[in-house]
């Protein structure tokens, strides 16, 4: 074991073996906070989850509009400086969300934090792309998503602890994290961007937002954030929706619904490589489309069965889901953009966690709080994942036999995504 992983470690650039471990320590303070903040907001202002959903939904709205500056400005002044700024702005903002005791400023927060929190998202996606040659990257994604999830083994654990003496300090533990990390990304990584070609022109301010407008010409990959999003829909349910419906339908403590998440960390860290080099050589869309099944059974569980050792296996079924969907679709959204516009690739790519997280909880708060019976969250969840699998497998059948979509390892960066529609 110990040779493959040393073989493993000398496979990779140490710059991302560096960007690696950065971002587990960053995880961690993340996984401390994040699975419990639903709870937190419910909890601490005695509201129902229709609200909470109502908060999470507003940061999720405005995280889009920082991701897609935060993406123009990636492509035109760097990925470090932008990460940097994104890291001390959240060390700020988590603290103020932590000591504020009226429901209604959530909502200014939630605007100001989204926009400055997450201008860095897309410069951490197009820094994994700079460093690593394409036939590497969802082998790397892979990596990334081991270590990330070694941070959720720790994270939840604590944190249900935590939460459960005084949530403040989840939010101040979170802030300190980010500090460090900031200080560390300062100090060992470099700028990864690539210097222009001699003979091209800088890009006006104009010019570089003007960009997206390419973007969303590309079908194809407007087609492929369309179906993610429709399967991200209900993937997001497991960070918010889940742990209510768990305490209210059937009492379970903020410490199970935290084993919960760290079942689903083992299982990635146990089999997320292998399951990567598997999948590495199949058609992306097809494994897009078996990732939105494994959902479909996993989350419809949840809507039949009500033994604890059960949620453990249907976590385990969507955690096998999301080991194939996780690094394939970020492999996919790497290779469809052109070197010069990654940021602005990756900002748009972002849109699949982006609308989910808008939407999801706030739909899914308004069911849980309405319905007379819950567990109908569940059902609707299933059915949309049997579209979204539908809607991958049709992108197969229309895309996959071309050369940049028979493989995830094979695809390339176009020089003109319009070129690429079918």
């Amino acid at each position: 074991m110990f040779s493959n992983l040393r073989k493993v470690y000398n496979e990779f650039p140490r710059r991302f073996w560096a960007v690696t471990g950065v971002s587990f320590i960053d995880s961690v303070g993340a996984t401390l906070l994040f699975p419990f903040f639903a709870l937190y907001i419910t909890q601490k202002f005695s509201v129902g989850m229709t609200q909470a959903g109502l908060v999470l939904g507003t940061f999720s709205i405005f995280s889009f509009f920082g991701g897609i500056i935060g993406g123009a400005l990636t492509d035109r002044i760097g990925r470090k400086k932008l990460i940097l700024f994104g890291l001390v702005a959240s060390a700020i903002t988590t603290i103020s969300l932590g000591l504020i005791n009226e429901f209604f400023l959530l909502f200014p927060l939630a605007v100001i934090i989204g926009i400055v929190a997450d201008v860095a998202g897309p410069a951490h996606q197009a820094m994994i792309a700079d460093i690593l040659p394409e036939q590497q990257r969802q082998e790397g994604f892979g990596i990334m998503r081991v270590v990330r999830n070694l941070a959720w083994i720790i994270g939840p654990s604590i944190g249900g602890f935590i939460a459960n003496i005084d949530f403040l300090w989840l939010f101040i533990i979170d802030a300190l994290v980010s500090c460090v990390v900031a200080v560390l990304f300062f100090i060992f990584i470099p700028e990864t961007k690539p210097a222009p070609h001699e003979d091209e022109k800088p890009e006006t301010i104009l010019r570089t937002f003007g960009g997206y407008a390419k973007v969303l010409r590309d079908m194809p990959f407007v087609g492929f954030i369309v179906a993610t999003v429709l399967m991200g829909l209900v993937y997001i349910q497991m960070y918010n929706s889940l742990s209510v419906f768990l305490r209210d339908v059937h009492g379970t403590s903020p410490q199970g619904y935290g084993f919960l998440l760290t079942t689903s960390a083992i299982t990635v860290i146990l089999f997320q490589f292998w399951t990567t080099r598997v999948i590495k050589t199949r058609p992306p869309f097809l494994m897009m489309a078996l990732g939105s099944i494994f959902y479909l059974i996993g989350f419809g569980m949840y809507g039949f069965v009500s033994a604890y050792y059960l949620f453990v296996f249907a976590m385990v079924i969507v955690t096998i889901g999301e080991m194939v969907v996780a690094p394939t679709s970020s492999t996919l959204a790497a290779n469809f953009a052109p070197e010069a516009m990654r940021g602005r690739y990756m900002a748009v790519f972002s849109l699949v966690w982006v609308v989910p997280a808008a939407v999801g909880p706030t739909a899914a708060g308004y069911i849980l709080d309405n319905f007379t019976d819950p567990r109908i969250l569940w059902v609707i969840g299933a059915v949309l994942c049997a579209v979204a699998a539908l809607a991958f497998y049709g992108l197969h059948v229309r895309l996959g036999k071309g050369a940049r979509f028979s493989a995830a390892t094979t695809a390339s960066p176009a020089s003109d995504p319009v070129a690429t529609q079918s």
